[in-house]
C-alpha cells in the first residue's frame, strides 16, 4: 500500500541550516491549502483495478506543519479521504516543533486521527539553539515531551544535530541521555551540513561562524551509535534509531522503494519506475492549481538508474542489499557484480556479506554515500 507525503511549506523564521522548501509569510496560507485541495482532487490517484487505493501512512512535512490550524488539518483530510480508502492501522504523522505543541493542540490532533509526531529539537542546550536560529528553547522542547505522553501518545519521534562546532562530546551525551531517559521511542541524528545558499554557509564564508569539523562529526557518529546500542535502541536506518516495534512506518516504505504520492510545493511522488516533482515556489504553485494544472517535472528511470536507487537506500538500512533480490529484479550478472564489487569493502571491515545479504558495519556507516557510488552501475 503506497503513502502519502504532504509538505507544508511555512516556518515561523528560518533556521540557519535549513535548505528546505519554505517560507516565513503566512500571507499565501489559506491561497496555499486552496491550491493543496485542488491538487488533491486533479490527481491520478486510482489503482490499476480503477478503485480508491488504500494507504498506509500520511505525513506532514515542512517547513513546519504543526503551524496549521485544526481547521486548515480538517479540511485536508476530507479531501484526501474523498480520494483515498485510508488502511485501519494508518500511521499518520505530524511533524511539529516544541513551541508549537499545546494541551488543546495534542487533543485536536488525536481527534483528526493524528497518532504520531516527528519533533524538531534538534538539542536540548538553549546556546546551540539560538545558534541555529530555532524558534524553541530547551525547556520548551522538555516540556513538550512530557505533554505529549500525557496526552497518550506512544509513537513519536525527536531530531538531534551533532557536529555543530559548539557541541563537545560531553554535551553530545547529555543531549542523547536526554533521549534515553525520556524513554523517547523514535530519533533521527543528521550530522550538521553546511548546505549551499544557506544563511550558515553564509555566515561561514565571512567567518561569522566555525566551520564544520568532518572529524568531530564522524566521532560524535561513534558514539552515537554505541550509546544508542547500549540503551536498547535498533540502529535500523543510518540517522535513524528505534525502541522494537517504533521504526518509522512511513520513511522505511521510502527506503525500500515503495510507492508514495507527494502533495504540496517541492513535493516528490514515487512509483517504482517514474518519479516526479512539483514546483518549488509557493506562488506559483497557487497560480498553476487556480488554473486547473499541477506543476510538476518527472523522469523515468533505467533499469540501471532503478537497480543504483536500491543499492543506494538499502545500504542504509540494517537489512542491506539483497543479492537475491537484485537477482530477481535485475539479473544473477548485476548480482554477482555487486558482490565483486563489495570484497574490497568486506577486506577493510567496513561491510560484511552473509547470507545473501550485503550489510554495512559500524565503520562502515561513516562512509556509506561513497560506498554506495562505488557500487552503482
Amino acid at each position: 500500500m503506497p503513502g502519502i507525503y504532504i509538505h507544508i511549506p511555512f516556518c515561523k523564521q528560518a533556521c540557519h541550516y535549513c535548505n528546505f522548501h519554505f517560507s516565513t509569510s503566512l500571507k499565501q496560507k489559506d491561497a496555499f491549502i486552496d491550491a493543496l485541495l485542488k491538487e488533491i482532487t486533479l490527481s491520478d490517484t486510482l489503482s490499476d483495478s480503477n478503485e480508491p487505493e488504500i494507504i498506509s501512512t500520511l505525513y506532514f512535512g515542512g517547513g513546519t506543519p504543526s503551524i496549521l490550524t485544526i481547521e486548515d488539518l480538517k479540511i485536508i483530510f476530507e479531501a484526501l479521504q474523498k480520494r483515498f480508502v485510508f488502511a485501519t492501522d494508518m500511521e499518520i504523522t505530524l511533524e511539529a516543533n516544541p513551541d508549537d505543541i499545546t494541551d488543546l493542540k495534542l487533543k485536536e490532533w488525536k481527534q483528526t486521527g493524528i497518532n504520531r509526531f516527528s519533533i524538531g529539537i534538534q538539542s536540548f542546550a538553549d546556546e546551540e539553539l539560538k545558534w541555529m536560529n530555532r524558534a524553541h528553547n530547551a525547556a520548551e522542547s522538555l516540556v513538550c515531551i512530557d505533554k505529549i505522553k500525557t496526552a497518550g501518545f506512544a509513537n513519536f519521534s525527536v531530531d538531534l544535530i551533532y557536529g555543530s562546532p559548539l557541541l563537545s562530546d560531553d554535551d553530545w551525551k547529555k543531549n542523547v541521555q536526554t533521549v534515553i531517559e525520556k524513554n523517547i521511542p523514535h530519533v533521527s541524528c543528521y550530522a550538521l551540513t553546511v548546505e549551499p545558499k544557506t544563511a550558515l554557509d553564509k555566515m561561514i564564508a565571512l567567518n561569522k561562524k566555525a566551520p564544520v569539523d568532518a572529524e568531530k562529526q564522524a566521532g560524535q557518529f561513534l558514539l552515537l551509535m554505541d550509546w544508542m546500542a547500549a540503551a536498547g535502541y535498533e540502529h535500523y536506518e543510518i540517522s535513524n534509531f528505534a525502541k522494537p516495534g517504533f521504526r518509522s512506518k512511513h520513511n522505511s516504505s521510502y527506503w525500500s522503494g515503495q510507492k508514495y504520492y507527494g502533495f504540496g510545493p517541492s513535493a516528490h511522488s514515487f512509483n517504482g519506475k517514474k518519479r516526479s516533482w512539483n514546483i518549488a515556489n509557493n506562488a506559483l504553485y497557487i497560480q498553476a492549481l487556480q488554473k486547473n494544472s499541477i506543476p510538476f517535472e518527472e523522469e523515468v528511470l533505467t533499469e540501471t538508474q532503478q537497480l543504483n536507487e536500491y543499492i543506494m537506500t538499502a545500504l542504509r538500512t540494517v537489512e542491506g542489499i539483497s543479492t537475491k533480490y537484485i537477482s530477481t529484479k535485475f539479473g544473477e550478472n548485476e548480482s554477482f557484480n555487486v558482490i565483486a564489487a563489495s570484497r574490497k569493502y568486506e577486506s577493510t571491515g567496513k561491510l560484511k556479506i552473509e547470507n545473501g545479504q550485503i550489510i554495512l558495519t559500524k565503520e562502515g556507516k561513516l562512509f556509506a554515500d561513497g560506498i554506495a557510488a562505488d557500487l552503482f552501475f
